[in-house]
């Protein structure tokens, strides 16, 4: 039976796949003229802790370059899942 830190990682990494997926989803949806992923729904999968998949998207494709709303909000983000994760490692 896997243990906590096992379950910790399986999921980090589904949502961080999960991220990617929605990124170059929504990528492929501005390229065509599509319906969009609406930003605040990557936000909510960002706050989830697929930060590191939507910041690997941002580089690996490309997308949301130059959207400083959502960047700055991004970065909310990682400043306080990094301060949550710090808390956590100390106690």
């Amino acid at each position: 039976m896997p243990d906590i830190a096992h379950l910790i990682l399986i999921c980090a990494a589904a949502i961080n796949i999960a991220a990617l997926l929605v990124m170059a989803w929504d990528k492929r949806a501005a390229r065509k003229r599509r319906r969009r992923v609406p930003e605040r729904r990557l936000l909510w999968i960002a706050a989830l802790g697929g930060t590191p998949g939507i910041f690997a998207a941002i580089h690996g494709l490309s997308h949301k370059t130059r959207k400083q709303p959502f960047r700055r909000y991004l970065f909310l983000i990682l400043a306080a899942q990094i301060i949550i994760a710090g808390l956590w490692l100390a106690s």
